[in-house]
């Protein structure tokens, strides 16, 4: 009986060692399986090619060894960081494959295509990146499933369509960023459900429009919120002053109106506050000035309406304060002394600008004040207070006005010897040059010393093909050196040519318009001789030539490098603001081009030929003929012939491309024009000149973006739209903030998007 006993336990015992091991191997061979199920889905994705599907005893054939790839003990993957590839399609990845899959980072690596639903299959994850690539489509409803995500990051891609109000169920999310796509529609009210959120970044995708609603005040773990250039409209809501932890807040450039809810002043751990470019009105609340950490406030280009208080002297960590382009009236206060940048300008504030301001700034941050005085270039002087005694008052007065008569006594002299002097020269010129039917003259200003008539024919040997240097629309351009050495540029208008009543009356026009004004990126006219025996004017001499011939030879394209042909921009952009906003009445060119802009010495931008120029009258219908070159010459020109400075403004957005580009826009700005969609996802780096080096550091490439959003807003097919010269060159002046997102993923369509909402 004891050995049958004996037996039957030992049999037990055999059971139970052959359970076991039937158990480990089920586990091993499980998870064998889960590794190869994981490991074949890497290899079908394609983003790991140089390893082969074995799952042997090479543990250099593992996923888990693979670079990017993270797994757990048990060998399944955690984690996924991809490295930088090309034309990767996340429809290549088998999702449902990672059921532990925690993080998936993708950032800035050539994704391309929509993310397919499946992605809803990673329930365990909790981070995903999918930042800075070229993914595009509608973002499923599927992103829901992800409940214990708590980091999502879509920005820098060209996502469309509405925000999924599905989001508002990942309730751990603490980050959600959509910045820079092209949403549109409400931002939906179930992202406000989001109470552990403490970063939201949606700016930069113009068509989200409608009102930043108060439920916004749920939101009470948030330390950033980024709602810039959006459409967003209506006022700010006061449980804003509910975000206790908000550390920056930025709403620039949307269309915001209403005054600042005075519960602002709740943030009291506020760093930075932007609300410029928007419609707000009334007056700063006197509880902005309660955020004692305030370091940066931009208010800018808004209609605030109020004097700019003592009390901002509290806010003692403040460094940079921006109140330009708003009524901001009274005298400034001396407690800004503290501050490291200030711009005030375009305000009507008044009063003595002190020194310590006036050195913590450059003038231009205080201009367009008519009210303002103070020791700086731009600003008038202030009145001079009264003597510290009336009788050394009384002494200095009786002085000057001693100093004065002498002075006016020998004043008078001269000027009766110099009247007499001129009429006599004057009459002989007259005498020999003024034909009285045509009232033809002769007209040369002073040049570094007296130019003559015959120093003019001496110089070109009679105008001798030799001194040649280009012909023109109208007449031929010559090089002449003059006695005094000085070096200038003559434009004569052949007796055939003259006999043509429309060159004539061009000619006669150039001179008329570039006689009345000066600039220092408008051709300077020295003089000029309008008289049937022979029409020439005098201009400064352009050694580089224009613009066109630089940018089709090489040798001088590439030296006309990056940051040339940004100050090339700017330098036409001040020319244009000029005429259109300066000159009364204003002027328009029509007929800006790469040919008419010529470069100096030093490449820089000078506007020339003013042959079509004319004066724009504002209480006239302004209609004229075709003017101007063919590639530059705005679309409406063609079925109106109502002149107005937007048509050069759409010239400048061309030509602004031609300069970054290396070459004329046509094929570009046909595709604009064109229902096609085929330039939405071109990246701009592709379109710029490739004879220049395309690496850009920051600022450099901070300046060209803002150059072709500009160009683009310039193009707008509405001339209405498009903006005005003068906000053009405000724009190049205000301090912007560095790229958030590579130069070489910014596309064309994110460009067009912000160019024709800053437009509306």
């Amino acid at each position: 009986m004891d050995g049958d006993h004996s037996y039957s336990w030992f049999l037990a015992y055999v059971m139970v060692v052959m359970m076991i091991s039937a158990t480990i191997n089920k586990a091993v061979a499980a998870k064998s399986s889960a590794e190869n199920l994981e490991a074949q889905a890497l290899l079908k994705s394609g983003w790991w090619p140089l390893h082969n599907t074995s799952t042997g005893n090479n543990t250099s054939d593992r996923p888990c060894t693979w670079s990017g790839v993270t797994c757990n003990k048990a060998g399944s993957v955690t984690e996924i960081i991809l490295p930088y590839d090309h034309n990767r399609q996340l429809r290549d990845f088998n999702f449902s494959s990672f059921p532990n899959l925690v993080k998936f980072h993708a950032s800035d690596t050539g994704l391309t295509g929509i993310i397919p639903p499946q992605i809803g299959a990673l329930s365990k994850l909790t981070s995903l990146d999918l930042s800075s690539n070229g993914l595009t489509g509608e973002l499923p409803f599927s992103l829901a499933n992800l409940t214990n995500l708590v980091y999502l990051d879509l920005s820098l891609n060209g996502f469309y369509g509405n925000i999924p109000p599905t989001l508002g169920q990942l309730s751990n999310l603490a980050y959600l960023n959509l910045e820079f796509n092209s949403l549109s529609g409400p931002i939906p009210p179930t992202l406000f459900h989001l109470r552990k959120l403490s970063y939201l970044g949606i700016r930069a995708n113009v068509h989200i429009g409608g009102v930043l609603p108060s439920e916004i005040g749920n939101l009470t773990s948030l330390v950033e919120l980024n709602f810039n250039d959006l459409n967003l409209s209506g006022p700010i809501p006061p449980a804003l002053g509910r975000l206790s932890k908000l550390v920056r807040l930025s709403g620039a450039s949307n269309q915001i109106d209403g005054s600042i809810p005075l519960e602002i002043g709740n943030l009291k751990y506020l760093n930075d506050l932007n609300l410029g470019f928007n419609r707000i009105t009334g007056i700063i609340p006197s509880t902005l000035f309660y955020l004692t950490n305030l370091t940066y406030l931009d208010l800018s280009s808004n209609q605030i309406s109020c004097s700019l208080s003592p009390a901002i002297g509290e806010m003692k960590h403040l460094t940079s304060l921006n109140l330009s382009n708003n009524q901001i009236y009274g005298s400034i206060p001396l407690e800004l002394t503290h501050l490291q940048i200030l711009d005030l300008s375009n305000n009507p504030l008044e009063g003595q600008l002190t020194d310590d301001l006036i050195s913590k700034s450059s003038p231009s941050k205080f201009g367009s004040n008519k009210n303002l005085c103070g020791n700086a270039a731009d600003l008038p002087p202030c009145l001079e207070s009264p003597s510290e005694t009336k009788k050394e008052g009384h002494r200095i007065k009786t002085y000057m006005t001693f100093l004065t008569l002498l002075f006016a006594f020998f004043l008078i002299g001269e000027v009766v010897f110099l009247i007499s002097r001129r009429t006599k020269i004057v009459k002989r010129v007259e005498a020999e040059l003024i034909d009285s039917k045509h009232g033809d003259v002769f007209r040369i200003w002073n040049y570094d010393g007296n130019i003559a008539y015959e120093d003019v024919i001496r110089a070109t040997e009679d105008f001798d093909i030799k001194y040649c240097i280009g012909t023109g629309g109208y007449g031929s351009v010559y090089r002449a050196q003059l006695p005094s050495g000085k070096i200038v540029a003559l434009k004569k208008l052949h007796r055939l040519e003259g006999e043509n009543p429309t060159y004539d009356k061009s000619f006669r026009n150039e001179a008329h318009v570039l006689s009345q004004i000066r600039h220092r990126n408008i051709v300077k006219l020295f003089g000029f001789c309008l008289h049937k025996r022979c029409m020439f004017l005098i201009y400064e001499y352009m050694e580089r030539g224009s613009l066109f011939c630089v940018l089709r030879y090489e040798t001088e394209a590439v030296e006309l490098d990056w940051i040339k042909r940004v100050n090339l921009i700017k330098g036409i952009a001040n020319a244009l603001s000029y005429l259109h906003h300066d000159c009364k009445p204003p002027i328009i060119h029509r007929d800006v081009s790469s040919n008419n802009i010529l470069l100096n010495s030093k490449l820089q931008a000078i506007l020339s030929d003013f042959g079509t120029a004319r004066f724009l009258e504002l209480d006239s219908s302004n209609v004229t003929i075709m003017a101007g070159t063919y590639g530059y010459i705005a679309p409406e020109l063609a079925y109106t012939m109502v002149a107005t400075e937007k048509s050069d403004v759409y010239s400048f957005g061309v030509v602004v491309l031609e300069t970054l580009f290396g070459k004329h826009p046509g094929d570009f700005l046909s595709s604009l024009s064109s229902k096609s969609t085929e330039h939405q996802q071109i990246k701009l780096i592709d379109l710029l000149d490739a004879r220049l080096p395309t690496y850009f550091n920051h600022l450099v490439a901070r300046e060209m973006v803002l150059a072709v959003m500009w160009a683009l807003a310039c193009l707008h097919p509405n001339p209405k739209s498009r903006p005005t010269m003068q906000y053009v060159v405000q724009q190049f002046l205000v301090p912007k903030p560095e790229l958030s997102m590579p130069l070489r993923t910014v596309t064309v369509q994110q460009l067009i998007s912000l160019a024709y909402v800053i437009s509306q």
